[in-house]
């Protein structure tokens, strides 16, 4: 019997005994008075968020971890408020073996009690008798297992070390010490960690003492942090290389310098320079932006051997999957941008998440989508070529397919279970969150919205604000309710408007606009919705001048005249790219804007490739006119604007079905492109490289170019030395998935045996994951079976176990079966993917066009939908997209093939 059902037996014990009297005295009663606390319990739990009767002050935290160890241990001692008088509390911690409960109330010390009630990790701390409000202190002992699916406190083994990491965003801290595990409660921590004494530790702190403890061990002890919630901790143990870098300098915000250090698994440390050579930089731009000084005592720049995602902002601790953030030269500009993408990411949670925390996971936007946007804004600071702008507006088209679904979430959801708040981490939250933000910072201008936004971080530092309590500052500060109520306008709805733009020259030159709702074709959506949306379009003349108009379109529509006596040659209505809308028009203009192509701006020729492709999807316009407006594009000088069009062509590939047509498909996108291909063969240095890769990937997987694909499969021979060739490192980092791909297709299966042992052998992160992915593409039998087995045993890893089976599902001559397969043994593959990756699963269907795999889908999750919490949004969203799909291969898919036959 628990702790908790000693404590609560007497009190119960009245209860069921009056139950009981009821009964045969020669029955057994239907359950024990075990099952009754139980239930009471469960009953009682809250799903999500915590009741406020007890509020924690401080946590002191004491562990001990030894990667070398199946088990970690420590104590937790938090000192809190109760709010009122109770016998207990819910708090939060996951397959913690709690040994013992001390509470202290004035100067009496008794012992408390511990049952984990959900499975999402809510307990309850029973006290055995009820205390008034005030406060106190409880001391929890307990122990736990080293997580094997990174959650929590995990082990991972590289290179033959052993390294313990925390990942404890989104709820994951309840994994490794007993608290409350929500966003809205910030603390000081004060943290000492007991390790083998040759090892390193790191965690939120700057280290202030290491001590002996037992023999072969050391305690190091950290400093207080400032305020905290438990998804920014950090614990990370192990034989790491630590780099220390020059301080963060001060500056005309900033008074004191920063330490700042590497930290990377043994061996690997100087690939960690790159990253902490740019950090000074970055920092000083949003300290400047903002008017706020980087908050934390010192900053550490981890990378992690493995990390379920790609990077955490534990706070002055950034953690990264290795791969993400270690670099060197050979990997190539495409992999120099990425570190830079999500490194400045995270430094930007510095301010957004950190200091100013949402309070509940509903409003995950006033971290998520200030981030995303604050990277393009300070990269383009920090590198003013760098295209980081059009790369913002790649984003924010980028998510508005998932956007025009009926099924979609707003920015800014109520979530109201445990389950769920992983799904807010989505497009949804990061691009079209962005996307809203760059838009409302155009329109309104930075200066009167930057300024704002720095007051709001100001004034909640160290504290949580929601989004009510934003938009009251955003709103004061600026001085303009229109800034606000476009906010709110996109942030609680969901859905994607379209603004319909109509030229009328018969007499005064004017345009009318009208909003609605996107909705592809077989779409369920039911038009009602409005928005405040910030429209500016743009005229151009014969001449090639150029004329800008913005409105506030917050009614149905308006008609608006025009400055110019002269009827415009060409209008686009989305100026500059900024606004987060679709938009159509009329066949007449379409074609005048595609004849005067040239004449817009890189940022505004992909919102109109984005938007052409859309009124396609929505049955409007028709595959001449889409095709001569992607024609006009590829034909662009500007590489960011011809290489645009790549994936809209692609999209298309996938509703044709016969061999005919896929071929007319390949020999139209190959002839498109190849002028340019040959170009950039020869031009492919530098930043032009990442437009060599994207071209690359394309004409080789896509377009199946067999030439390219014979050269890549001889790269990729000569990267692993297959077949005794000498070993070549000629091949960048960004085409390792690709190049190791088609050498599994088309090698032979001693390919495959070649490249698993390469994997072992060669230390490179990225090579490693690319290996994994390319290995699930087999479609050999011998080694389709050896894939199965490697998902079903965990053989490469949690990750890489997710992307062996994507890819054999991508595969097309694997694809039936592999789903088949999966259908069958879906317990078996979820128990060794990451354990917070379950709810996605549904997605592992979308590589289907068809209506007829939705009863599949949904069978198989009302079966298994229990091992898989969360899951259904990933599965509504699925079931959607698969009826789409079908609706517009059926709508589309024969004028668009006799389109291309005829090209």
């Amino acid at each position: 019997m628990s702790l908790f059902k000693k404590s609560l037996y007497g009190a119960a014990a009245g209860i069921i005994g009056l139950g009981l009297m009821s009964c045969d005295s020669n029955s057994t009663p239907a359950n024990s008075e075990e099952t009754l606390v139980e239930a009471s319990l469960i009953e009682r739990a809250p799903p999500g968020q915590l009741p406020k009767i007890a509020t924690p002050n401080h946590y002191e935290l004491n562990m001990r971890v030894d990667p070398r160890e199946a088990e970690f241990s420590g104590t937790g001692r938090i000192a809190l408020t109760l709010t009122e008088s109770t016998d207990g509390f819910w708090l939060h911690g996951k397959d913690l073996t709690v040994s013992n409960v001390q509470i202290t109330s004035g100067s009496e010390t008794f012992t408390g009690s511990w049952e984990e009630v959900l499975p999402t990790g809510v307990a309850w701390l029973g006290f055995g008798r009820a205390l008034n409000a005030g406060d106190i202190t409880v001391e929890i002992t307990y122990s736990a297992k080293f997580d094997e699916r990174l959650r929590g406190l995990f082990k991972v083994e590289e290179q033959g070390d052993a390294y313990a990491l925390a990942k404890s965003e989104s709820i994951q801290a309840r994994r490794f010490l007993p608290g409350f595990d929500e966003p809205g409660y910030k603390n000081p921590f004060t943290i000492n960690l007991t390790i083998p004494e040759e090892y390193e530790a790191i965690s939120n702190g700057p280290e202030v003492s290491r001590t002996p403890a037992d023999p072969g061990y050391v305690t190091v002890a950290f400093a207080e942090t400032r305020p905290l919630p438990t998804y920014l901790l950090s614990v990370a143990v192990g034989p790491f290389d630590i780099v220390d870098y020059a301080p963060l300098p001060p500056n005309a915000v900033r008074s004191e310098p920063i330490p700042l250090r590497g930290v990377a698994r043994r061996g690997r440390g100087a690939d960690i320079d790159y990253a902490l050579s740019v950090t000074a930089d970055i920092i000083e731009i949003f300290e400047t932006e903002l008017g706020v000084p980087y908050p934390y005592k010192k900053l550490d720049i981890v990378a992690a051997p493995q990390w379920p995602s790609g990077a955490t902002e534990l706070a002055g601790a950034i953690s990264y999957r290795e791969s993400r953030i270690l670099y060197n030269p050979v990997l190539g500009e495409s992999a120099r941008r990425s570190l830079l993408g999500i490194h400045t990411h995270e430094i930007a949670h510095m301010w957004f998440g950190d200091l100013v925390t949402p309070p509940w996971w509903d409003d995950l936007w006033l971290k998520e989508s200030f981030a995303t946007w604050g990277t393009p804004f300070s990269l383009t600071a920090f590198e003013p070529q760098g295209g980081y702008d059009l790369d913002a507006v790649g984003r924010a088209l980028g998510v508005m397919n998932l956007d025009s679904i009926a099924s979609a979430r707003a920015i800014r959801e109520p979530i109201d279970r445990n389950e769920n708040i992983r799904n807010a981490y989505d497009g949804i939250t990061y691009s079209k969150g962005m996307a809203v933000i760059r838009m409302v910072d155009n329109f309104f201008g930075a200066d009167t919205f930057r300024p704002a936004l720095g007051e709001y971080i100001k004034t909640f530092e160290d504290d949580i604000a929601d989004s009510a309590q934003f938009f009251e500052v955003i709103g004061e500060v600026s001085g303009e309710p229109a800034l606000t109520a476009t906010f709110q306008s996109f942030v609680t709805q969901s859905g994607l408007p379209k603004i319909d733009l109509q030229l009328d020259c018969a007499e005064t030159p004017r345009i009318t606009l009208t909003q609605s709702q996107y909705a592809p074709l077989g779409s369920t959506i039911e038009q009602g919705k409005s928005w405040a949306v910030p429209v500016c379009f743009v005229t151009g003349s014969a001449d090639g001048q150029r004329n800008e108009t913005c409105h506030l379109l917050d009614q149905k529509s308006v008609t608006l005249d025009l400055t110019s006596d002269v009827c415009p040659a060409w209008v686009m209505p989305n100026s500059g790219a900024t606004g987060y809308y679709r938009w159509d028009l009329e066949p007449t203009a379409w074609s005048a804007l595609a004849e005067n192509f040239s004449a817009l701006s890189p940022a505004e020729a992909l919102s109109s490739i984005d938007s052409a492709a859309a009124a396609f999807k929505g049955g409007g316009g028709d595959a001449n006119g889409l095709l001569d407006l992607l024609e006009a594009a590829a034909q662009s000088d500007e590489l960011n604007v011809a290489t645009a069009p790549l994936g809209a062509i692609a999209d298309m590939k996938r509703i044709l079905e016969s061999d005919e047509d896929k071929t007319a498909f390949n020999a139209y996108a190959t002839a498109l492109y190849a002028d340019l291909y040959t170009y950039l063969q020869a031009n492919g240095d530098g930043k032009n490289e990442i437009f060599l890769t994207q071209l690359t990937r394309f004409l080789a997987n896509v377009a199946e170019y067999q030439p390219l694909r014979a050269r890549l499969a001889e790269q990729a021979a000569q990267f692993i030395g297959f077949e005794g060739r000498p070993r070549n490192d000629n091949l960048k980092s960004g085409l390792y998935g690709t190049a190791l791909t088609i050498g599994v297709q088309t090698l032979g299966p001693d390919f495959f045996d070649a490249l698993s042992i390469a994997r072992d052998e060669i230390d490179d992160p990225r090579f490693a994951a690319a290996a994994a992915g390319a290995l699930g593409r087999t479609s050999d039998a011998e080694n389709v079976t050896k894939v199965r087995s490697y998902i079903l045993d965990g053989t490469l890893g949690p990750r890489e176990t997710y992307d062996l089976l994507s890819g054999q599902l991508e595969t097309k001559a694997t694809r039936d079966e592999t789903w088949a397969w999966t259908i069958e043994n879906y317990p078996a593959i979820v128990s060794q993917i990451p354990g917070t990756w379950p709810r996605r699963t549904p997605r592992l269907a979308s590589v289907f066009c068809s209506a007829d795999r939705i009863g599949e889908l949904e069978a198989l999750f009302n079966e298994h939908g229990d091992i898989a919490p969360g899951h259904e949004r990933a599965l509504a969203e699925t079931i959607e997209s698969l009826a789409l799909c079908d609706a517009y291969k059926t709508e589309r898919q024969s004028e668009l093939a006799a389109a291309l036959r005829e090209r």
